[in-house]
């Protein structure tokens, strides 16, 4: 290890190691969304409203934060790939029970025992990117691990929605758990072994304390901020992915659940935004690169509010775009950003705040659009991306040059 200077574009492990998370974050995100494009089937079938139904993919989000921090521990002390390893294949089992389970306690049980397991990879993925490439491409290639999960998401939702509408929801779910196996396996077959760390139980002397690791985080003005950009800007979009459906089939939309679900092509745009925002970072700086996709973010969710079916898929798009070039940024940041032996708790507090925010406002956002209506419910998400805005620019401005 002492000679290692990661891993660099070009290089078998370098594509071994994109590839995998890749395939990792398919195994990951097309689970943890797998029920959103089923939520108005949902709430029929049950009987509930759609914040109701929405809590099935609350209940997965919630596991997921809540677990962050102890998979981070576990990666600490057992090694990055058998943590994320682990989480995968107890998260897939718990993922085909769900599918079938024929009680709505049942399912939002296990729908928050799946959304746990699935915590390791986000938890773990990019301290293991940061930890194994070399740093000058870092930025870069969190972009394209970001780029990994939007298409997760997408495939999840697209596979789940047309068989769910055919074949009853539950069936839409197990074909997203069909999925996640083949992705699971591709996953441990590609992944290389960590070669920038040493677990924790197999080091000489002990590294600081759980608790230390984690108050250095706490106390840092940066990490604060990147953190509060995880939890807005995703609560926001979870937000925004959950109601819209609703939105679109009432008048004067009218749409159909199979047109709505196509809308999920929408993170096309976030597949190509990461990467890219990736690559700008490196030339121009984080800063910039974040301020501006928050803008972007909040111009396409007030794009959202116009009466009409293309400014709407258009201002989709824009927001999907925004969002995910923000959270390539802020995410690969965000371990670069914190102390060497407190990584792994960075980005674990870094997804504690993203889910977080996606299992509150997915919820809460749901009650102001369901009591005040869509228009009210876009303002709440453009006022939440501008307190992200002003705390970015307050904590993460770069000091000038005289």
């Amino acid at each position: 290890m002492s000679g290692f200077q990661g891993h660099v574009p070009g290089s078998r492990d370098y594509r071994r190691l994109l590839v995998g998370l890749f395939f990792g974050g398919v195994a990951t995100f097309a689970q943890l969304y797998a029920t959103q494009a089923l939520l108005p089937q949902i709430a029929a079938d049950t009987g509930s409203d759609p914040a109701t139904a929405a809590l099935t993919v609350s209940a997965s989000t919630l596991g997921l934060a809540v677990a962050v921090l102890p998979w981070s521990l576990v990666a600490d002390r057992l090694g990055r790939v058998p943590a994320m390893a682990g989480g995968v294949i107890a998260a897939t089992l718990l993922g085909a029970a769900a599918a079938f389970s024929q009680d709505i306690t049942v399912l939002l049980a296990l729908r928050l025992l799946e959304g746990a397991s699935l915590g390791a990879v986000p938890a773990v993925a990019l301290a293991y990117l940061s930890e194994e490439v070399a740093p000058r491409h870092v930025a870069a290639a969190a972009g394209a691990y970001i780029a990994g999960t939007t298409v997760g998401g997408l495939s999840g939702r697209l596979v789940s929605g047309p068989i769910g509408e055919v074949a009853g929801w539950r069936w839409g779910v197990a074909s997203v758990i069909l999925l996640c196996a083949v992705a699971a396996a591709m996953f441990l077959l590609l992944v290389p072994a960590a070669r920038g760390f040493v677990p924790g139980r197999m080091r000489s002397r002990p590294g600081p304390s759980v608790m230390s690791r984690l108050r250095v985080n706490l106390r840092s003005p940066t990490q604060l901020a990147l953190y509060a950009q995880g939890f807005l800007l995703m609560g926001a979009f979870v937000a925004v992915y959950n109601y819209l459906g609703f939105h679109l089939t009432e008048p004067p939309f009218a749409l159909s659940p199979a047109v709505v679900t196509l809308l999920f092509l929408a993170y096309l745009a976030g597949t190509v935004s990461s990467p890219r925002a990736g690559a700008v970072a490196v030339r121009r700086g984080r800063f910039p690169v974040l301020l501006a996709s928050v803008a972007i973010t909040a111009v396409g969710a007030a794009l959202m509010a116009v009466p009409s079916t293309i400014v709407v898929v258009v201002g989709l798009v824009v927001f999907t775009a925004g969002f995910f070039a923000a959270h390539s940024v802020a995410s690969g940041w965000t371990p670069v950003a914190a102390e060497p032996d407190a990584r792994a708790q960075a980005s674990s507090l870094y997804y504690l705040g993203y889910y977080g925010g996606s299992s509150l406002f997915g919820w809460l956002l749901g009650v102001v659009f369901t009591t005040i209506g869509w228009t009210w419910f876009v303002g709440s998400v453009i006022a939440m991306c501008a307190i992200a805005a002003m705390l970015a620019w307050a904590a993460l401005r770069p000091p000038r040059v005289s």
